[in-house]
């Protein structure tokens, strides 16, 4: 059998693909476990600093398997939401490198990321009510966090597509490239070349403040931010600053 999911490691990168190309990566079950192990892997591994998720075939994800779902299947894991990820993404960055089309739940796992590189011809939308279905993997309710909510709207009631150029002047994706991996890859090392503790504490604040009442902001960043100053990692970066050279991060 076809393995639903790959994965490949290089300098502290996982990189993970969607193997269903025949269906346009359309997600199921086997493939939202795939994903949802991977990200585990990402998380448990000291070595892996940043995720890469993309597909294989020249598209990102097309959205839920209909065919599974006429079957009853649900591309969804418990706790973890579809795709293994909507719901519990990992502590650790995850950047989305899409190619052709990022629909639907593609839509959805694309914007779980944190960062986003797509390709130029990449095409984006949610257009489940085209299908009689709503965008529920996420898609109504966080894409107004990123992007001006009458644009999201446009998008969920419409189902319409956008591009990337359109996509990068709303502030969706970070970077439009004639390689997505590639540039996944180049933004990934940028991330690596930093201390991993202050990553992702960095993630960890970014993600949960804007929840946070705002008499009580200082005082909940400073209760996570608190142990990555007296780290041994902020002390090795200090010394590498003062001594010309590159830091040897530990992690700790």
């Amino acid at each position: 059998m076809i393995e639903e999911v790959l994965t490949s490691e290089e300098g502290g990168i996982l990189v993970v693909t969607i193997n269903r190309p025949e269906a346009k990566n359309a997600m199921t079950k086997a493939a939202a476990e795939g994903i949802a192990a991977a990200m585990d892997r990402l998380d448990s591994d000291d070595s892996l600093r940043v995720g890469i998720l993309t597909g294989a075939g020249g598209t990102f994800c097309s959205g839920m398997d209909l065919k599974g779902f006429l079957r009853g299947e649900s591309p969804s894991i418990e706790g973890r939401g579809f795709g293994g990820i909507v719901q519990k993404p990992p502590e650790k960055p995850l950047i989305a490198a899409v190619e052709g089309y990022a629909l639907a739940g593609g839509l959805e796992l694309m914007i779980a990321c944190d960062l986003v590189v797509a390709d130029a011809g990449a095409k984006f939308g949610i257009p489940e009510v085209k299908r009689g279905l709503v965008a529920a993997a996420g898609g109504v309710m966080m894409l107004p966090d990123q992007i001006p909510e009458r644009i999201a709207m446009e998008l969920a009631l419409t189902g319409d597509f956008i591009t990337a150029a359109r996509a990068y002047e709303l502030g969706l994706i970070n970077r439009v490239t004639d390689d997505a991996l590639a540039g996944a890859k180049d933004l990934a090392k940028s991330i690596v070349a930093n201390g991993p503790l202050a990553v992702r504490v960095s993630k960890q604040v970014i993600k949960q403040s804007r929840g946070w009442p705002m008499d009580e902001r200082y005082t909940r960043q400073t209760q996570l931010i608190a142990p990555v100053f007296v780290s041994e990692d902020a002390r090795e970066g200090a010394a590498a600053f003062a001594e010309k050279r590159a830091p040897n991060w530990k992690g700790k």
